[in-house]
């Protein structure tokens, strides 16, 4: 009984696994196979130009939700007051929220007659801050929520033995609580990462220029077909995918 029901469980995870990695598989072999197509595109300085903007734009949203969530986490982990249950569950919106809502919801606030916007001297609508807003605000609770169950990992006991000894909480966090926690918040930082990358539906209301990879995926779809689409999709999924296992690399050798 107990083999069979492996057995099934095996069956059930093959199949999604196959869902997974067939339409993958197929996007690139197909683009690759249409060479003359593939290499226009990997040799065009406006494609290259737009995935190198989005890793660029991703890198700095995760240095932002690293400075801002990594202590928010650490204060979830550490503390209990009232109303954490309900700040727990705004972390999460995002995640939930459909990301087209999302890009209204900030453009209502930081477009030109917005909220924020209409006061500001940084420009977000079709602008850098704009794409890098979207790209954090879709992918925040990455960081905040594995950085939190790290901290939760750690033994509070060796924190106050450090305060006891005279440490400050400054230093104890510093010295303790963040390297026995950093390779949560390390993989919450590359779940960030590429989660930001690949955000689309955000960025398009707020910043459809200048053009991320995930926009000008959209728009060559659009204007040149699915065959060109194709293509740079698959440019990107590849450089996506050799970032990815490098930092799971990573990840591995420090575990």
């Amino acid at each position: 009984m107990k083999e069979k029901l492996t057995l099934v469980f095996a069956i059930l995870g093959i199949l999604i696994l196959l869902f997974i990695l067939i339409p993958l598989a197929n996007l690139i072999l197909s683009a690759v196979f249409n060479t003359q197509i593939f290499i226009q595109n990997l040799t065009d300085e406006v494609v290259l130009e737009s995935i190198l903007l989005s890793f660029f734009c991703a890198f700095l949203a995760t240095v932002i939700a690293f400075i801002f969530g990594v202590p928010l986490a650490y204060l979830l982990a550490r503390k209990n007051f009232y109303g954490k249950t309900i700040i727990e569950g705004m972390i999460d919106v995002p995640v939930v929220v459909p990301h087209t809502v999302a890009g209204i919801a900030l453009l209502s606030v930081f477009g030109t007659h917005g909220l924020i916007g209409q006061f500001s001297f940084i420009r977000f609508v079709d602008a850098l801050p704009g794409i890098i807003l979207a790209m954090l605000f879709v992918s925040i609770p990455f960081i905040i929520n594995y950085s939190r169950e790290g901290f939760e990992n750690v033994d509070v006991r060796l924190e106050n033995a450090a305060r006891t000894l005279g440490a400050s909480p400054f230093y104890v966090f510093l010295k303790i609580s963040f390297p026995l926690a950093f390779r949560n918040i390390f993989v919450g930082a590359v779940m960030t990462w590429a989660r930001a990358i690949s955000e689309f539906g955000a960025i398009i209301i707020i910043a459809y220029y200048p053009m991320v990879a995930t926009t000008i995926i959209y728009d060559k779809f659009l204007t040149a077909g699915l065959y060109v689409s194709q293509a740079v999709a698959a440019i990107l999924l590849i450089f996506c995918l050799i970032v990815f296992i490098l930092l799971r690399f990573l990840i591995r050798k420090k575990k």
